[in-house]
C-alpha cells in the first residue's frame, strides 16, 4: 500500500528515478511522473489503464523553465500565463523533441500548467524535469481530491502519495489552445471561467470537438469522470415522479428532496455558491457511487463561470 506523507525529498527522489508519486494541486490529485522519461510516462498509462492516445498535462513551477520543451508562446499565452499561473489553466503550445510522443500521444502541441499548490511547487523547484500527470485515478472514474481517495485506487499501485489535503477548487483546469490562425479557443472547461480568460484577452472560441474521440487534450473524451453507479442528468423533481426515490441517489446544486432519504442525497451548495459546488463534485458523486443505489440523478448547474466546469463533468459522467 502506497505510503501517505509530506516528505518533498522523498517524492523528489523517486520521480527522478522513474517512480510513479500522486501530487496535490489545487484541482484534483495528479499522478506524476517524469515527463522526460518514456518509460516513467508508459507507467503512467498502465498504471491509471489509460488508453495511449489520450495526451497528458505536463506541470512545472516556473514559466522560465518552459522555454526548454516548447517552440514558442503566443503573445495572449504569456498574458494569460502571468495573470493565472500558478492555478487551474493549461495551455496548448507547440512542443519541443524532448517531449516524447506518448506524452502528446503524437500531437505537435503540448499541454502546460504551473499549479497553485505550495507543497507540489516546492516539490517541482527541486526537479531538473517537468511532471506528466493526469488524475491520479482509474481512467474514466471520478477524480480525486484528497489523498485518501488516491489510496483507495491507486494505492497497491504505486510507492507514495504526497499529502497535501483536500484540494481548494475540485474540478480539473480550464485548457486553451490556438487554432491554425492564431485564434484562442477552449478545449476543456475547468477552474478559470471562459469569463475570465475573455477579460484578459477578449473574446474566445469554444473548440468545435470540445469532447473528441482522439482528443489533443486531456481530460476530452466523452465519456470520463464517471461513477460506476449509472448517471442520468435531467430535472430531479420529473425523474423523480418517475422512478422513485428509495433506491436511487440525489446530486443536486441547492435544494433536497423530501422523497428521498437524507442519506442518499449530496447538496452541491445549499447557498448556490458555484466555488463550493465545484469544490464538493467529485467527492458527492463518490459517496453516492459508495452506496450501491440503482441509479443517481443529476441536475445541471447555471451555465456560467465554473458552472460550465461542471456542466461538462456531470454531462461527461451521465454518457
Amino acid at each position: 500500500m502506497a505510503e501517505i506523507g509530506k516528505d518533498i525529498e522523498k517524492a523528489a527522489v523517486l520521480l527522478a528515478s522513474g517512480e510513479l508519486v500522486a501530487i496535490p494541486t489545487e484541482t484534483v490529485y495528479g499522478l506524476g511522473g517524469n515527463a522526460f522519461d518514456a518509460d516513467a510516462v508508459l507507467k503512467i498509462f498502465e498504471t491509471k489503464g489509460r488508453p495511449q492516445f489520450n495526451p497528458l498535462i505536463v506541470h512545472t513551477d516556473r514559466v522560465e523553465k518552459i522555454s526548454s520543451f516548447i517552440q514558442d508562446m503566443p503573445e495572449e499565452a504569456r498574458i494569460l500565463a502571468e495573470k493565472f499561473w500558478p492555478g487551474p489553466l493549461t495551455l496548448l503550445l507547440p512542443r519541443n523533441e524532448i517531449i516524447p510522443d506518448l506524452v502528446t500521444a503524437g500531437n505537435t502541441r503540448v499541454a502546460i500548467r504551473i499549479p497553485d499548490h505550495p507543497l507540489t511547487l516546492q516539490l517541482f523547484a527541486q526537479l531538473s524535469f517537468p511532471v506528466a500527470a493526469p488524475s491520479a485515478n482509474p481512467f474514466g472514474y471520478i477524480s480525486p481530491t484528497k489523498p485518501a481517495h488516491v489510496a483507495d485506487q491507486l494505492g497497491d499501485l504505486i510507492p507514495y502519495i504526497l499529502d497535501g489535503g483536500a484540494c481548494r477548487v475540485g474540478v480539473e483546469s480550464t485548457i486553451l489552445g490556438f487554432d491554425e490562425f492564431g485564434r484562442p479557443e477552449i478545449h476543456r472547461f475547468g477552474g478559470i471561467s471562459q469569463e475570465a480568460i475573455e477579460a484578459e484577452i477578449g473574446s474566445v472560441r469554444i473548440h468545435e470537438d470540445i469532447m473528441p474521440l482522439r482528443p489533443q487534450a486531456s481530460g476530452a473524451l466523452r465519456s470520463h469522470y464517471a461513477p460506476r453507479t449509472p448517471m442520468i442528468l435531467g430535472d430531479i423533481e420529473s425523474l423523480l415522479e418517475k422512478l422513485g426515490g428509495s433506491e436511487v441517489g440525489v446530486l443536486s446544486f441547492s435544494r433536497r428532496y423530501a422523497e428521498v432519504p437524507d442519506t442518499q442525497q449530496q447538496v452541491l451548495s445549499e447557498v448556490g455558491d458555484l466555488r463550493e459546488a465545484a469544490q464538493g463534485l467529485f467527492g458527492a458523486m463518490r459517496y453516492l457511487d459508495g452506496l450501491n443505489l440503482k441509479l443517481i440523478l443529476a441536475e445541471r448547474l447555471p451555465d456560467h463561470g465554473l458552472g460550465r466546469a461542471i456542466n461538462d463533468r456531470l454531462k461527461r459522467a451521465a454518457e
